[in-house]
């Protein structure tokens, strides 16, 4: 960027052209630190505990050149923004298109079948940069929340950027037609930006506090970061002295709070919110202050190694993280363990900057500076042919994971069908001894990838209440003259399959009441925002009220305590939660109702274990995947109050026997997965479990089940 100058005042035929100025190396440096916090906050987690805001100071040196640009060469037709769509699309789309496309390559040699389905949806929508919204939707899946991380995960920001790009030209054109005709030009475009800086910055306060999940990922949260580059840019072109007063000092207090906010800002924060103005404002504080001299930043941002890394800092972003994701699959494949070590970190990061070299010379500047494209028109048409087979890529992978799936789902079926097989639980049957069938059952017979979908008909029927719990959908199943309520969260909705075969045998109807991620119970959730603790609380009364008044004859119920309760820990929560367990589990007694209690089943996350995925890249050593009762053992406060009351119309059951037999907790038993996540039953499981789960209602003495 070039020294700034004074600007004439505007005229209605003129638009004020700001003064040139040399390239900027602090900016360099800045890129250079920005990928460097990132990477090492990608390897070393715990250490680097911020260092995520090193998108964040990438949004602000965006916003801040390409606002520059476009205010010393303004955009006066479609034509002028078609030309700066196509210099983007040179500078940054073959370097990405590339790595996206190794990525799908290398996902199907060393990634387990299990993952190439989500990857290819990712790929899919990281080819179109819309993958920051797909993210932002299974961000608040609850259900998702234990997926294998994407090796494209880190395309979200490169997605928030490019639709950056799309709209800013069209945006600040805008702004400099209308400011030309008004004789205006400085003021109109200042005051637009300021005002997407405004709207945005509160609009990211409030939803980062009502939806922080999605508020990371999504465009508009963002778009205030960026914009706060534009507005450095605008002061810097068109009202700052050649010199900022202590320039040197404010470079140092910017440079500071981003290392300050690599290390002090914590991922369990709302995030971008008011908290994402510490990296922003820092990263204004170094363009701003364009400090020069021995005391300023510039001798360290301007280091040749810094400068180096700076330059092919977008590469470098390119690469790193598929490396980080994909390398444990290969290690797995070749026989050693999946967690990375110091020595493998520093690999990744050796092989990244080698890749990052490799494909800035030879990849990024060749298209840059190719003749041949120029032309707008050959520009665009080569962005349609790359993405085109990035799309399709992703596609075939998708297509080729859901043929794989279905294809394990009909051969299950006709196994669930036949009243002779032991598939799943049904090899734990006394009668599976004498069972010739049984002998090859203890061979895998569910693809980890079917696993990861094989879920109760709840999900598809829509039958869950989720945050803020104003929607209460109540789902039928059977037709039968004992009328049952299935209640609680997902580890209840689990055991639907169980229960729809046997409703049937024992003449129920069962209506489900099944929230995610809450827990019905008299005491406050400690859940992501205030408004979801209460929606949770008023949802518990609901079913409450509404079970005990709805001609229901019992109530079959079971829970994961998911979170702590409100203001309170984890070993608070487990003294404490009984009781608000205990004040339901009576409102029911004293309606009459047969209540059985479910106890929750162990708990392979607790191991940090995803059951499918880890089955898929351990076929080989089960065992792997495994535990001891004591390690998936997991409190569960409903079934202890439930213990504690005396009367005969409360029932127990504990499940634990029938996922850690032997004294050993499988992840596969009968040939199936048992769990399609970390904490969630298959249904296939599940439904094999019928036999065994109604042998146990029927010893609960309880005159529903009788």
């Amino acid at each position: 960027m070039q020294s700034t100058a004074t600007v004439a005042e505007n005229s209605p035929r003129r638009t004020p052209t700001p003064k040139s100025s040399e390239f900027r190396s602090d900016i360099q440096g800045l890129r250079a630190l920005a990928v460097g916090i990132v990477l090492l906050y990608h390897l070393w987690p715990d250490r680097f505990v911020g260092g995520f805001v090193g998108v964040d100071v990438f949004f602000v040196i965006s916003g801040f050149l390409i606002t520059t640009h476009l205010i010393k060469s303004p955009p006066r037709s479609w034509s002028d923004v078609a030309k700066f769509w196509a210099r983007r699309v040179r500078r940054l789309l073959p370097a990405s298109l590339l790595v996206l496309f190794l990525v799908g390559i290398a996902t199907f040699l060393v990634a387990p079948q299990s993952v190439w389905a989500d990857t290819g949806r990712q790929i899919l929508s990281a080819g179109l940069y819309v993958v920051n919204w797909d993210f932002a939707v299974s961000s608040v899946d609850y259900l998702a929340a234990d997926n294998a991380p994407s090796p494209v995960q880190h395309f979200w920001s490169l997605s928030v950027e490019e639709q950056f790009y799309f709209v800013w030209p069209m945006i600040i054109g805008l702004a400099f037609l209308i400011g030309t005709k008004l004789g205006r030009s400085k003021r109109i475009v200042g005051f637009t930006v300021l005002g997407i800086f405004l709207a945005s910055f509160v609009f990211s306060i409030w939803y980062t506090a009502a939806e922080p999940a999605m508020a990371y990922f999504i465009t508009p949260t963002r778009m205030w970061e960026l914009a706060a580059g534009g507005l450095v840019a605008i002061f810097v072109l068109y009202i700052r002295p050649e010199r900022l007063p202590f320039s040197s000092l404010l470079g140092w207090i910017g440079l500071a709070g981003i290392v300050a906010a690599t290390f002090l800002i914590r991922a369990d924060m709302p995030f971008p919110g008011y908290i994402a103005f510490v990296p922003v404002l820092s990263t204004a504080l170094v363009i701003l202050a364009d400090s020069r001299g021995r005391t300023s930043v510039l001798p360290l941002l301007s280091l040749r190694p810094v400068r180096f890394l700076g330059d092919i800092s977008y590469s470098v972003y390119l690469w790193h993280w598929p490396l980080i994701v994909l390398v444990p699959y290969a290690s797995v494949k070749l026989g050693r363990s999946e967690s990375l070590g110091v020595i493998d970190n520093i690999a990744i990061i050796l092989v990244s900057i080698v890749a990052a070299w490799a494909s800035t010379a030879w990849v990024e500047n060749r298209f840059r500076k190719s003749a041949f494209f120029s032309s707008s028109k050959k520009t665009f048409g080569f962005a349609a042919v790359a993405m085109a087979l990035v799309v399709a890529l992703g596609l075939s992978q998708m297509v080729i994971a859901n043929n794989l799936v279905e294809q394990n789902e009909d051969e299950l079926q006709a196994q669930l069908d036949d009243p002779d097989s032991c598939l799943g639980g049904r090899i734990l049957l006394p009668s599976a001894k004498d069972n010739p069938n049984c002998e090859g059952m203890k061979s895998l017979q569910m693809e980890p990838a079917a696993a990861k979908k094989d879920k109760s008909k709840a999900y598809a029927d829509g039958c869950w209440a989720s945050a803020p719990y104003e929607s209460k959908p109540e789902c039928t199943y059977g037709d039968g003259s004992k009328h049952v309520a299935l209640v609680g969260n997902s580890h209840a909705g689990h055991w639907l399959p169980a229960l729809e075969r046997l409703a049937e045998e024992k003449d129920l109807t069962i209506t489900t009441f099944l929230a995610s991620n809450c827990s019905i119970s008299t005491l406050p959730q400690d859940l992501s925002t205030p408004d979801e603790t209460k929606g949770c609380q008023d949802y518990a009364d609901w079913v409450t009220e509404r079970t005990t008044q709805g001609g229901f004859d019992a109530v079959i119920t079971s829970e994961r305590q998911s979170t702590p309760l409100d203001g309170m820990d984890w070993e608070g929560t487990e003294a404490k939660a009984p009781e608000g367990h205990k004040e339901i589990l009576q409102r029911w007694i004293d309606a009459e109702l047969d209540v059985v209690v479910i106890r929750d089943t162990p708990y392979p996350g607790g191991q940090d274990i995803n059951v499918p995925d880890c089955v898929a890249k351990h076929e080989d050593d089960l065992d792997a995947c495994s535990g001891t009762p004591e390690e998936w053992h997991w409190m569960d406060p409903l079934a202890a109050s439930a213990k504690s009351i005396d009367s005969k119309r409360v029932s127990v059951i504990y499940p634990e026997d029938w996922f850690c037999p032997d004294g050993r907790c499988e992840p596969v038993i009968g040939g199936v997965i048992t769990y399609f996540d970390t904490a969630h039953i298959t249904a296939t499981y599940a439904e094999t479990l019928a036999p065994e789960l109604g042998a146990r209602l029927s010893r609960t003495g309880l005159d529903t089940f009788g």
